[in-house]
This record gives C-alpha cells, structure tokens and sequence, in this order.
C-alpha cells in the first residue's frame, strides 16, 4: 500500500505526514490492519528496538475532586463507587510505589485528583518523591496533580520529579463538550509550564468519548506541536455513574489503528498504552506492542488493570524485553543528556539508545504450570468448559 510505505519513510525521518494521510491511517480496513500493524511496527522498531517500558501508578488522593470532566470516574457528581480518600503520606506512597518497581516498572507516576495543587500540595507531593528516590535509586517520577501555577513545575523539578503530565485529552474544538470547568488552553498552558521548568512533558489523549476521526488527528497533530516526550493514549473506560458511561465506542480493531497513527505522527516519542487497554484492545493487546513502546503495570487510578505477571508474560511472549533502569528510553537527540547515559552502552544506527551489542534473548523456563489436566466435561459429573 503506497500510503504505508510513504507513512514509513516520513517516520524513519521523523517527518510530520499530512493530515490526510492520518486520516487515511484512520480509515483503513480490517482486512488491511495487520498491514497496518506492520508499517507502524518498523518505525516503532527504529527509534525503540523491542524494548517496552513499565510504568506504575499511584493514586496519593481519589475521588472528590471539583472538576466536571465527563470521562473521569472522580469527578463533580461522579456516582461511580470508586475509593475515595485523601492524599497518602509519603511512607504509605513510597510502599506502594515499591511495589510496581518490584514488578519491573522504571518509572513511577504520582498523580493526585483535583484542579490542580496548592503550594501546600506541593510540598507534600515533594516529599513523596524525594522519600520514593531516597529508597529507589535510578527511578523516574513522574507527578500529575492537575493545573500548574507560576514556579510550582520548578518547585516539582527542585525535589527531584523528571517528568510531569497533563493530558489534552481530545480536540481543541470539542474540548467544551466534555469539559466546563477549565479550558483546553488550561490545558496547554501547564504542559508548556512543565517543558519551561526543565521538566519531561508527559502529555496524551482519551479515544471512545464519541469524537470523530477528524478530533483524533487534531489532538494528535496539538500534540506532535506541544513537544513532548510522551503520549499516553487512554481509551475511555466508560464508568456507571458518569456521563459517558454508555460511550461503547470502540473495537479492538480501531484502538490499534488510532495507536498506528499517533506512532505516525510522533515517531520517536515514547507511545504509551494508558487506561482502558485491557476494556478495548482484550486479546489484541499484544499486537499493540508493534505500536507502542510503553504500558502501564497493573492497576490505573480508579480500576483494576491486567495482573502484572500477566503483562510481564505478555511481553515476553510477543518478543519483547522490558525496558531497564539502566536504558535510555528516548531516541538519542531526545535523550536529556544529549547522548545515552553512562553504563547505557551505545547508539545504534538511526539514533536508538540501547546495549552497543543486542544480547540474545535468554531462555525460558517451560511453562509446565499452564498444561492441567481435564477434569470436566465428558466422563465426569461436571458441566464442560463450554
């Protein structure tokens, strides 16, 4: 298909496609996905080999917050039964954190419901980070506590956060659709506060809320101008108790053609697979990988995730390798330093940071736990596994 072959080569030189052709990407046919799969796959590949990174949440305060986003189970007058509390201490957040980096994670995102944080918020949050690096060494945090004030991105930066997210979301023109209190501008705003205080802007979007293929690529192509580092693609995980609970929107199918073309469109970025991976992709997930560099272990802010070990068992079965603390996840003109980091090894042809030589994969125990014996169905008193 002509259109892949010119998405590919734009991709490998980390050339904006045209809007159309996004589009295109957008509206393909199922019998063209694994095509499409494909083509997205090479650049995926390119700038970040077959590495996947961890990522973990920690949710430091659920629930109650002021704001009316239609997607978020947290909102004004959300009736989902979600748990609500207020902000964790930063021993109790540190434990938890512990917990996804024993996993694999390599990067921790605290994030905290709400408008955005007071000063006093902030200290607390600082707390956190510095208590979670005292006892993680080499660990990324990531904070997303909402709208940022003048100096409190340089604040987060000062007590060691790396990164910092706030998501758009979805398009510009439709943003007062699913949300009243603050603006999209808001929106951008923080994430240019994030970019200035020297922090790495985090910034994404949600699929399924009923936009048109036309919204996705406008938020997409906001994003590829904003600059960040990552994009978390969120597919909306429609919650009993809010207004786009009946928002059913979305296939497998189309959740990996929107990764195909925000990989596309932001080549070298780090692609995240966010929220809702587990609702809408199910038994595709693994094909996502080809799109996406990135996951978040287990459990999200207000829903339980896949398990763990199942997303590790995932990985590995798809032929991919978890990221490690010592890898530099970004492309090298990306790359903070500049260059790969002490000890990360070299740089391969076409800018990937990674081990100077790819060390073959190591073997794997037999998974003799999978293999049990029938005890149901014909021959026994039991119902079949029918």
């Amino acid at each position: 298909m002509d259109l892949l072959n010119t998405l590919v080569d734009k991709g490998l030189r980390r050339e904006l496609p045209t809007r159309e052709e996004a589009l295109a990407v957008l509206a393909t046919s199922d019998d063209d996905l694994l095509d499409v799969v494909a083509a997205a796959g090479k650049v995926r590949r390119h700038w970040f080999g077959r590495r996947v990174k961890l990522n973990y949440l920690v949710n430091l305060k659920s629930g109650l917050c002021p704001e009316d986003c239609s997607y978020c189970s947290q909102r004004l007058g959300s009736e989902a039964g979600i748990l609500k509390y207020t902000w964790l201490k930063p021993d109790e957040a540190s434990e938890a954190a512990a917990a996804g980096l024993a996993g694999g994670a390599k990067r921790v995102c605290l994030v905290a419901s709400g408008r955005g944080p007071t000063d006093r918020d902030v200290d607390r949050v600082s707390d956190t980070i510095k208590a979670i690096k005292e006892q993680n060494q080499g660990v990324e945090v990531c904070a997303c506590l909402g709208l940022l004030s003048d100096g409190q991105a340089e604040r987060l930066r000062e007590a060691g956060a790396d990164a910092y997210n706030h998501n758009l979301n979805t398009s510009e023109s439709t943003y007062a659709d699913i949300t009243t209190t603050h603006t999209y501008a808001d929106r951008v705003e923080t994430v240019q506060k994030a970019h200035a205080a020297g922090l790495s802007a985090c910034s994404g979007l949600i699929a399924g809320m009923g936009e048109t293929d036309e919204d996705l690529v406008d938020v997409v192509f906001s994003l590829r101008e904003l600059d960040p580092d990552s994009v978390p693609v969120n597919f909306l995980i429609p919650f009993e108790g809010t207004p786009l609970a009946k928002e059913w929107n979305l296939t497998p199918q189309r959740c990996l053609r929107i990764l195909a073309m925000v990989r596309f469109v932001c080549p070298d970025v780090e692609v995240r697979i966010a929220g809702g991976r587990e609702v809408h992709l199910r038994t595709m997930q693994p094909l996502a990988l080809h799109l996406a560099n990135s996951i978040f272990l287990g459990d999200y802010l207000t829903s339980e995730g896949q398990a763990g070990k199942a997303d590790l068992e995932m990985i590995a079965d798809a032929g991919f390798e978890v990221e490690g603390a010592d890898e530099v996840t970004l492309p090298e003109h990306r790359s903070d330093a500049g260059g790969c980091h002490e000890g990360g090894g070299g740089c391969h042809e076409g800018g990937v940071c990674g081990p100077a030589t790819a060390a073959a994969p190591a073997a794997r125990e037999p998974r003799t736990d999978l293999v049990a014996v029938r005890r149901r169905g014909a021959g026994t008193d039991l119902a079949p596994n029918a």
